[in-house]
């Protein structure tokens, strides 16, 4: 009798258990259903906030360390939530609703039923897409200083030349740079140790974005910190 008696106990603590841990999905799922005017526009401008907080912290990293090459991804959650979150909100969720209240056919009402997984699975699928095609969409083009010492001054303006296979590219009046290195997709592919800075790149070698072949110029201190960053890319009709 007290051997039954304790493993009743036991159960109920587990199932105790598992409820309190099942009770913040139902209270999510609560608010995601919530389709009041108020709470749609409530969700919608809090995920529009994240997104751009998303975009804004992932640019700010990857030009303090552009090898984190996965904040391109951080960086495409924020960029596909900016617009999907609104369009979930304002579109997806009440159309949920009232297929499940009126729906009478029966794949209607099972599509209805796995709507969310099924939002949720084409968010993510986006965002994969996004993060890994077109990352040069999302860059920002910060010329300001990223690095070094604050009260250093760095200057230089980048004058580059396309020609039928290659890019040229020098530095004018270079102030407060030891070094420019270029990279593209993660991959260095040409350093320059001497003003005025003069590299080539070929462009065949140079990484895809949906506007052309882009490359990223790096301005680099005695310390070999990155003190500049800039953003160049070759336009589909000048590499085609």
């Amino acid at each position: 009798m007290p051997q039954t008696q304790n493993t009743n106990a036991n159960t109920n603590t587990m199932a105790t258990l598992f409820q309190y841990a099942k009770q913040p999905w139902y209270d999510l799922l609560s608010i995601y259903y919530t389709n009041t005017p108020i709470w749609r526009w409530l969700k919608s401008a809090a995920l529009v906030f994240l997104g751009f907080f998303l975009w804004m912290a992932g640019n700010v990293l990857l030009s303090v360390r552009p090898g984190w090459t996965f904040l391109t991804y951080v960086m495409a959650y924020g960029v596909v939530v900016l617009f999907w979150g609104p369009f979930t909100h304002m579109v997806v969720v009440p159309m949920t609703i009232r297929l499940r209240r009126s729906a009478s056919h029966p794949i209607v009402r099972m599509f209805a039923r796995q709507a969310s997984k099924i939002n949720f699975a084409v968010f993510l699928l986006i965002v994969v897409i996004v993060g890994a095609v077109a990352p040069g969409v999302m860059l920002l083009d910060f010329s300001t200083s990223v690095g070094g010492d604050g009260g250093s001054e760095v200057s230089g303006e980048l004058i580059c030349e396309t020609g039928e296979e290659l890019v040229t590219c020098s530095v004018e009046d270079p102030e407060g740079i030891d070094r420019v290195v270029v990279t593209s997709g993660g991959e260095t592919v040409a350093t320059a140790e001497e003003p005025p800075f003069e590299f080539q790149v070929r462009i065949e070698e140079l990484d895809d974005s949906p506007t052309g072949k882009e490359f990223t110029v790096n301005y680099r201190n005695e310390d070999g910190e990155t003190v500049q960053r800039l953003v160049r890319t070759v336009s589909k009709e000048s590499s085609g």
